[in-house]
C-alpha cells in the first residue's frame, strides 16, 4: 500500500504499542535491552502502521473516479499479491488475487483493483471476508452484470505451526451477478486466470 495509507490510529498510540511490544518481548523470555531488541518495539510499531493501513482505507473511496464506457465484455485483473494477518493468530498470509467482472457502463482505472485489494487486505482478516468483501464493494461501486472474485494464499498460522502443512493453499471464491447462474462464464474466468 502506498504511503498515502497509514494507519492513524497507531501514529496516534505509538508511545502505548511500543511500551506492550515491549511488554510481550519481556512475557516471553527475552532481554529487552539487549543491542538487537532495543528498537524493534519503534520498528514494530512502523511495521503496524503500513500493515494495518486498511483500517484508515475506505474501500469504496479506493476506486475513485469512474467512467462511462459501454464495454459489456469480461474484465480480469489477476495476480494482484497481497499481504494481510489472520485474526485469529495474527500471523501473515498472502498470496493472489484475481478479480473478473462484466461492466455495465461503469469502469474503474486497472490500478484501483489493486489500492481496493489493499485496503481490504491490511487489516485483521480472514480469507473469506477478503474475498466476499472485494466482490461486495465493486457490486455496490461499478454496478457491474456480474463480479467474481478468486483468492489462493497460503497461511502460516497452518504453514508454520499448527499442523505445519508449508506449501499448502487455500482458494476461496466469490460471485455476483451473472456468474452466479453461468457456468460457462465462471468456466472463461477460472481458464483465463489459468493461462
Amino acid at each position: 500500500m502506498s504511503t498515502e495509507y497509514r494507519n492513524k490510529q497507531v501514529e496516534e498510540n505509538r508511545e502505548q504499542l511500543e511500551y506492550h511490544v515491549r511488554e510481550i518481548l519481556r512475557l516471553i523470555g527475552e532481554d529487552v535491552d539487549r543491542e538487537g531488541l532495543r528498537d524493534t518495539p519503534a520498528r514494530v510499531v512502523r511495521m503496524y502502521e503500513e500493515i494495518f493501513a486498511g483500517y484508515s482505507a475506505d474501500p469504496a473511496e479506493v476506486l475513485g473516479v469512474t467512467f462511462d464506457e459501454r464495454h459489456e465484455e469480461l474484465v480480469i485483473v489477476k495476480d494482484i499479491v497481497f499481504y494481510s494477518q489472520c485474526e485469529h493468530h495474527m500471523a501473515p498470509f498472502f498470496g493472489k488475487i484475481h478479480i473478473g467482472y462484466i461492466p455495465s457502463g461503469k469502469i474503474a482505472g486497472l490500478s484501483k483493483f489493486a489500492r481496493l485489494v489493499e485496503a481490504v487486505a491490511r487489516k485483521l482478516q480472514v480469507q473469506e471476508r477478503i474475498t466476499s468483501e472485494i466482490a461486495d464493494v465493486l457490486n455496490r461501486e461499478l454496478k457491474p452484470h456480474g463480479v467474481m472474485v478468486v483468492v489462493e494464499a497460503e497461511h502460516l498460522c497452518m504453514c508454520a505451526r499448527g499442523v505445519k502443512k508449508p506449501g499448502s493453499k487455500t482458494v476461496t471464491s466469490a460471485v455476483r451477478g451473472y456468474f452466479r447462474n453461468d457456468a460457462p462464464l465462471r468456466a472463461e474466468f477460472m481458464a483465463l486466470i489459468k493461462e
